[in-house]
């Protein structure tokens, strides 16, 4: 060879031709169901818990109309943590990986000077995994309709964590613990 230089094999003097427009396409439609995949992926990323009434009950509250959120949030309330979660509750301090809470909504009514809980209206979730939601200050959040489940939250940055950023001191929970 001429140079020092080697010889090619045909397979190395090929060029790829270039991009079609049809490849344009598939490419665009292999990017459009990633992100598709991605987008309701994002919905299991948080699963429904099963068991959590047999974890440990944090609070009840109540939130009457004329609350600034009793649009969204009216009704009774209770909060439960797994153990993972309650170290850090009782204590203080960042909550570990693995930590869940559970918002259980329910209707509410005065009946006899009580108020009594009445049909199941959301159960919201918060996990603990600061590899899987960097974005959400470690937090991922999902909330389930009642009966068959469904995931209901579609925006989980916009939707929860908007209100949750207010509590960075207390690594973005509301709840706390009472002896």
């Amino acid at each position: 060879m001429p140079n020092g230089l080697a010889a090619r094999t045909p397979l190395q003097n090929h060029r790829a031709p270039p991009a079609r427009k049809e490849d344009d396409w598939m490419r665009t439609l292999v990017t459009l169901v990633s992100l598709a995949t991605a987008l309701a992926a994002s919905a299991a990323d948080v699963p429904r818990p099963t068991e959590y009434r047999h974890w440990t009950h944090v609070k009840t509250m109540v939130i009457l109309p004329g609350h600034p959120l009793a649009g969204a949030f009216g009704g009774m309330h209770d909060v439960y943590v797994n153990d993972a979660g309650l170290p850090a509750l009782r204590h203080g301090g960042p909550f570990a990986d693995g930590t869940t809470f559970v918002f259980d909504l329910f209707e509410s009514s005065e009946q006899d000077h009580a108020f009594v809980a009445g049909a199941r209206k959301v159960t919201a979730v918060m996990v603990k995994d600061r590899a899987r939601f960097p974005k959400t200050g470690g937090w991922g959040f999902q909330a389930f309709a009642p009966g068959d489940g469904a995931a209901v939250v579609k925006d989980p940055a916009g939707e929860c964590f908007g209100c949750h950023q207010s509590r960075e001191k207390t690594d973005f929970v509301f709840s706390h613990w009472t002896d």
